[in-house]
């Protein structure tokens, strides 16, 4: 009965951090601090709860583990040096105010002082998904490579854990190298699994029955868990699965920050320390920053990369839980962590929202800083002689790209943010360059105000992408015709009234289209097909 009634707790929480901006595990912490200090306790429950949640976490991880973005020197040497950094600053800092006799550090010895500073340098993966799919920016530049070093990060963690646990694997271990070959059985179980509860239930049953099978044989679950998500991760139905386990892997990870919370209510003492905390963050921003242009991103790229980097991670929470079980870590880390980490969401909201302003704001200084060699996918932008834009190349930029070139006789040149869109499209012969219709350097790069371009089409699925671009390329002398999509009437009403000459309602000319599509190949009645 108390099971049910922490988890309506946990909701009611989690519901109100949503509405105020927040991501739903500062709820969920929260909760678990109030519901000790009514005397709850952890059991059974929440514990296993928690466990899922962490197997589930990892092996989405695996699933979107792709080698090659990972081994760009940009995404896993601004990860490396990042974290040497980070270390590099919080270790001394940690024991220098632990002599002082700050309380907390005080007797704090080195290996202490390592892992939790190990720990806070770890940026959230929940954190930076929720701001880059609210804004539409999941497959820009600056959000691939921000995945990319998180899944290094990751990476680390799961190298943590797996030789935390202290185990001697078995000589039964070498079995599981026959996982390896089983791949192809695997990618023929996705195949036939459909798309609906049954590739649920398999991506469930491979994620925990391979945490069962390392830890029958005296190996770290989690360890498993992600490896069979890389083995699958190339599978076409990876990412379908992922998607699928994403809300079940939230789900249970409730558990998990609900469990963080009944270790103890904190003290005035550990929240203002943990406040403290939060100082680092504008440090973590700018290394972030000031590595990524040294990589050679240009200024938006590492600007806007970098903040979304800039907060704790629930893995530095995981890392933290597993110090204090093996007896590293004081057990009030764990609440101090907990509480930097629901801290820095806080912090952090306010500034991913207003991003391109700030980016606005300072981008002469960070221009300023870029490097003159640029990584190929910061290289200027060449339209060469195409006549006509459309920006955001899915399906529906797909289908007014092949109007325009095959049925109206114009030269289009396609523009997406997403790498593997833009490798689709060009293995389908259509003329397609990276850019991001949310970057105002994009639109000045482009040198749109000579004639040259007659028509842009605005093909993206969030009104404020195509109002963002249809004001830049007004403000850089376009002089073409400009048209966009919208779903509602009040999206219609803000397009035109930013510029737009012609816009699409998809909802209302979707059943005209249809109809008429029908219609005109549609027989006369009684007539038969020769």
């Amino acid at each position: 009965m108390f099971d049910i009634v922490w988890i309506a707790l946990a909701f009611a929480l989690g519901l109100v951090a949503r509405r105020i901006g927040l991501p739903p595990l500062v709820g969920y912490l929260v909760g678990g601090f109030a519901l000790h200090a009514f005397g709850a306790r952890e059991n059974a429950l929440i514990e296993e709860l928690a466990h899922i949640g962490i197997t589930l976490l990892l092996f989405t991880i695996g699933l979107k583990l792709k080698l090659r973005s990972l081994v760009k020197p940009h995404v896993w040497g601004t990860a490396l040096l990042h974290m040497i950094a980070l270390l590099a600053l919080l270790v001394p800092a940690l024991l220098a105010l632990g002599g002082l006799g700050v309380p907390l550090l005080v007797g704090v010895d080195l290996e202490s002082a390592a892992l939790l500073a190990f720990a806070l340098s770890f940026s959230s993966t929940v954190f930076a998904v929720k701001v880059l799919e609210e804004k539409g920016e999941m497959g820009s530049l600056y959000g691939t490579v921000a995945i990319g070093i998180l899944i290094i990060q990751d990476l680390w963690a799961v190298v943590f854990l797996a030789f935390s646990a202290g185990k001697i694997p078995t000589l039964w271990a070498f079995g599981l190298l026959l996982l390896l070959p089983a791949r192809r059985l695997l990618h023929w179980l996705l195949s036939h699994a459909g798309h609906d509860e049954l590739l649920l239930l398999l991506g469930l049953s491979l994620a925990l029955g391979t945490s069962q099978l390392f830890e029958l044989v005296q190996m770290k679950g989690d360890l498993g868990a992600i490896l069979i998500g890389v083995i699958i991760a190339n599978h076409p139905k990876a990412r379908e699965l992922a998607k699928s386990l994403l809300d079940i892997k939230d789900l249970f990870l409730v558990g998990f920050f609900l469990s963080i919370g009944l270790q103890g209510v904190p003290s005035p003492g550990m929240m203002l320390f943990a406040l403290g905390l939060l100082l680092v963050l504008p440090y973590k921003w700018f290394l972030f920053q000031q590595l990524m242009l040294w990589f050679g991103l240009r200024g938006r790229t590492a600007f806007l990369g970098g903040l979304s980097l800039a907060n704790y991670s629930e893995f530095g929470l995981i890392v933290a839980a597993v110090g204090v079980e093996n007896g590293w870590l004081d057990p009030q880390w764990l609440a101090v962590v907990a509480l930097a980490l629901a801290f820095s969401f806080i912090a952090a909201s306010p500034a991913v929202s207003r991003s391109h302003a700030w980016y606005e704001a300072m981008s002469g200084w960070l221009r300023r800083r870029e490097r003159a060699r640029r990584l190929p996918e910061e290289a200027e932008i060449d339209p060469g002689d195409a006549n006509a834009m459309v920006v955001g190349m899915g399906r529906i930029g797909r289908g007014a790209y092949d109007e325009l070139a095959h049925e109206r006789g114009l030269r289009p040149v396609g523009v997406d943010a997403n790498p593997d869109t833009i490798a689709h499209h060009q293995r389908h012969g259509r003329y397609v360059v990276h850019g991001s219709a949310t970057d105002a350097d994009f639109w000045h790069r482009l040198h749109l105000a000579d004639g040259h371009m007659r028509l842009v089409l605005l093909a993206m699925p969030r009104v404020s992408e195509n109002l963002f671009a249809a004001e830049h390329l007004l403000k850089e002398g376009f002089t073409g015709t400009l048209g966009a999509i919208a779903k509602y009437a009040d999206d219609e009403q803000a397009l035109r009234a930013a510029g737009v000459h012609l816009v699409f309602n998809l909802y209302a000319e979707a059943g005209a289209g249809f109809a008429q599509h029908i219609c005109a190949g549609q027989q006369p009645a009684g007539s038969s097909q020769s």
